[in-house]
Order: structure tokens, then sequence, then C-alpha cells
């Protein structure tokens, strides 16, 4: 299974864009605006405790709580406080995404046993999510690589992601050519992955996620020089990005090059103020460790 299908860098096209979560737009009370705040600068100790304040707690409310505990890898909570949420509000296509991201980590970080279920569920409530809102490509996209990423007894399967690319390709054609990338690569056709990323580039030249794609897809092959040049024009769009610095990191150490720059880069990275979109602290200084020890 994928190592999580949290957000994938892109940009989700409803409500109101806070810290790449849409929320309805809803006057909200000070307090659930004040925990929004402490959500997007990744305090979510302080969001949650904020919330239980909140005596009349309705969607929004159930739903910030199950995106906090998300953020506290306390999945199991953020299932809860989630179903609390699409049971009040069951037309709201993130709640069913955000829904389907919990249960995808449940699947991937229970037992055997439970797993399956888990898996089961996060497809259902994707499926739902891109049901709801079609355009809602976050939700598009997570299904995406759930069919890739799943086997056949589990609702995954290469003609299902196809499909699903194909909608993507007539929301946003830039994503549709990175979905083509997606399979192609599952299917191990690096050179039709990589012309599809390049196509994906030409059409949002600054979209850095999208060379980060395809610095990682020649690095894979031994292409260091190439994916360096990527990332290079990644960090000229934007030197400042959490996700650039982190990017470029991960790179040079899962190809065991540059291993005093990595670690530099990480040092930097877990001072920068994040947001939920960014990879977690947590997962940053694990990467540390394993450049520090190779």
């Amino acid at each position: 299974m994928k190592s999580g299908w949290g957000p994938g860098g892109r940009a989700i096209r409803c409500g109101v864009l806070v810290a790449g979560v849409a929320f309805s737009v809803v006057a909200a009370s000070p307090e659930l605006e004040q925990a929004r705040k402490l959500y997007q600068l990744t305090e979510f100790d302080q969001s949650l405790n904020v919330l239980r304040g909140i005596p009349e707690k309705d969607a929004a409310v159930y739903e910030l709580t199950g995106l906090n505990y998300y953020g506290r890898a306390e999945y199991k909570k953020a299932t809860d406080a989630l179903e609390r949420a699409v049971a009040l509000d069951p037309g709201s296509s993130e709640i069913h995404l955000w829904l389907g991201r919990a249960f995808g980590r449940r699947a991937e970080t229970s037992n055997p046993l439970s797993a399956p279920g888990h898996a089961s569920k996060a497809r259902q409530y994707f499926e739902k999510a891109a049901q709801l809102d079609p355009n809602n490509l976050e939700a598009q996209s997570d299904l995406l690589e759930y069919y890739l990423e799943a086997p056949g007894f589990l609702g995954g399967g290469l003609d299902k992601a196809a499909a699903t690319a194909a909608r993507m390709a007539r929301i946003n054609p830039s994503e549709g050519y990175w979905a083509l990338a997606k399979i192609d690569e599952k299917r191990k056709q690096f050179g039709s992955a990589e012309e599809h990323l390049h196509r994906a580039i030409d059409l949002a030249p600054h979209q850095v996620g999208r060379l980060i794609d395809l610095a990682r897809l020649l690095t894979k092959q031994g292409r260091y020089s190439e994916a360096d040049q990527n990332i290079a024009k990644a960090v000229q769009i934007a030197p400042d990005s959490p996700k650039v610095i982190y990017a470029r990191a991960d790179l040079y150490i899962k190809s065991k090059r540059n291993l005093d720059l990595a670690r530099d880069l990480l040092k930097r990275y877990l001072n920068l103020a994040l947001t939920p979109e960014d990879p977690p602290r947590s997962q940053a200084e694990k990467l540390l460790q394993q450049a520090q020890g190779s």
C-alpha cells in the first residue's frame, strides 16, 4: 500500500484554503477561527484544546478535530471525529476525502487482520469524495493513487486508475499528464512516464511539485545529473519552500549523495515554520538520523 494518502501538493479547488484544507465559506465562531490558525501552524494540541471548549460542536468542529488528530498521527481518533463530521454534513467532499486519508493511514499502521477493512473504507470514502465533487482534484488524485497501490481484491487496478486519470485531464490537463506519468511508472514504462511529466511541466512551469516528481523519477534510474537540474529549477522558483528543501535532502539521501548538504538542508527544514501540508518534523528527524548513520 502507498505510504500515506495525505495531501499531494495540488491546490484544493473549493471553499477557503487554509493550510491545504478547504473549509466551507460560513461565518465561524472566534474559537473555531483560532483553532484553525493553530492548526495551520501545526500546533495540533493547542488547536484541540480550543476545540474542546466549544460547547456546540458542528461538522466544522468535528472536521478540524479529525484533522488535528491526523496531524498527530492518531488515526483512530481522526476517523472517529471525521465520521461524526460526515454524519452532520454528508454532502461534503472534503470530509469524505479526509476520512479516506485517515482510514488509509489506519490500514498502513494496523495489524494484517484489520488492515484490509480499513483500506476498503479508504477506497469507499475516496470514491464518495470524487462523486460528491468531480472537480475536487485532491480527491481524484488520492483515488488514483489508491487504485495504483491497492491490490485487486481491495478494489485497486490499472483500468480504474486510467479512468480516473482521464477525469483529471478534463479538469486540469497538467494534472492529467501527472496522472498518466504515475500509471506509466507503475508499469515501469519510465520513458513515457518522463515524457508525460515533461508535458505536465510545460503546462504548469511554476509547479515545483512536478519538477520534484521528475527529479525523483530520474533518481530512480540513476540519472543524478538530470535530477539535480530539475531540483535546481525548483529551488530557483521557490528557494524557501519547505517542500523543495525536504525533497532535495530526501533525494540526496536516497541516492547516497551529497550527504553533508542533505543534513544541512534537514536541519534548516526543522527550523522552518511548517504547515500541515509539509512533511512532519518527525519524518524529517528520522531522515536526518538516516543521513547521520550513512
